[in-house]
């Protein structure tokens, strides 16, 4: 005989355990705090710097920012972080964070541009070409080879 039990169950037991472990953590602040950062935070604190992470304690309260801020602009940052915790503490309406961690990262990745390695040896390649019997393949092959020579200088 099975039992139903009739009435509103708690909004708890409707999420799924995955999702709840997530909340549990502080998944929900970081998401808002970065949904929201450019909205909590001024302009030139949103371009020097933004949320790597969030940790909170049991009761989610108190909790520890971590961000990623670019390089040459820590001290910016640092003195701002009485600030940017205020702003982030009145979006949320209690102590959601209580301190700020800056890890300094590098502002501009180096970009290789020649992503294709040079042929050294276009002989070898030639042969190879030469050996292949489809007229029309031998013709797209060489058509390739000069893009790519192209490509290169």
């Amino acid at each position: 005989m099975q039992t139903f039990i009739q009435g509103l169950r708690p909004f708890s037991r409707s999420i799924p355990k995955a999702l709840k472990k997530h909340l549990k953590k502080g998944g929900y602040n970081y998401s808002n705090i970065v949904d929201n950062w450019t909205r909590m935070v001024s302009k030139k604190v949103s371009d020097a710097c933004y949320p790597a992470s969030v940790k909170m304690n049991k009761e989610m309260k108190d909790g520890t920012l971590i961000l990623n801020v670019l390089h040459g602009k820590e001290i910016e940052v640092e003195y701002g972080k009485k600030e940017i915790i205020d702003k982030i503490n009145s979006f949320f309406g209690y102590q959601c964070i209580n301190r700020i961690i800056l890890k300094v990262v590098q502002d501009k990745i180096k970009k290789n541009y020649k992503i294709f390695p040079k042929i050294k040896d276009l002989n070898k390649i030639d042969d190879k070409i030469k050996k292949v019997n489809d007229s029309k393949l031998k013709v797209s092959l060489n058509n390739f080879l000069k893009a790519y020579n192209a490509r290169n200088k």
